[in-house]
């Protein structure tokens, strides 16, 4: 994909031997005007579904966000899809990565208010570890800025 409004490309790249399975994945930033690469990995079991950019001009906001599973929350033979989804912040070259949400969050949905240059996350936390999103379990509407990176507010 373009990373529009710079001089990038981004590959997605994963690499699988013929006996161990996959061997590693991750993200390729290529620089188009001289070849450069750097590389953003990802853990081998986890997964990461979507990369989208965000770019805010009057704000001067230009990063990318992946949606991505990365950590293995129930200890059960490593990421699977019962395991938590994070939102993790790329800069456009790469040279950045910043994991937004809390490793414990389950995201569900998320929104950018370009006005504000905010995104609003929703998502829960399994609080009695049954695996299941249920009444038992806490809500949570978070609010960051995508300038600094931080978290604003809790809903």
């Amino acid at each position: 994909m373009e990373v529009e409004g710079t001089e990038y490309v981004i590959a997605r790249v994963e690499n699988w031997g013929k006996m161990e399975g996959l061997k590693n994945r991750y993200l390729l930033f290529i620089n188009t005007k001289n070849g450069q690469t750097n590389q953003v990995d990802f853990p081998n079991e986890g997964y990461f579904q979507g990369v989208e950019q965000v770019k805010i001009d009057s704000l001067k906001i230009n990063c990318l966000l992946v949606s991505a599973q990365t950590v293995d929350l129930d200890g059960k033979k490593g990421i699977g899809w019962n395991d938590p989804r994070q939102i993790i912040i790329l800069s456009t070259d790469g040279q950045q990565k910043i994991q937004l949400t809390d490793s414990k969050l389950f995201v569900s949905t998320w929104v950018i208010n370009k006005t504000t240059g905010t995104i609003i996350i929703t998502g829960h936390y399994d609080t009695n570890n049954n695996g299941k999103h249920d009444k038992t379990d806490k809500n949570e509407i978070g609010i960051y800025d995508l300038k600094t990176l931080r978290l604003i507010t809790k809903i």
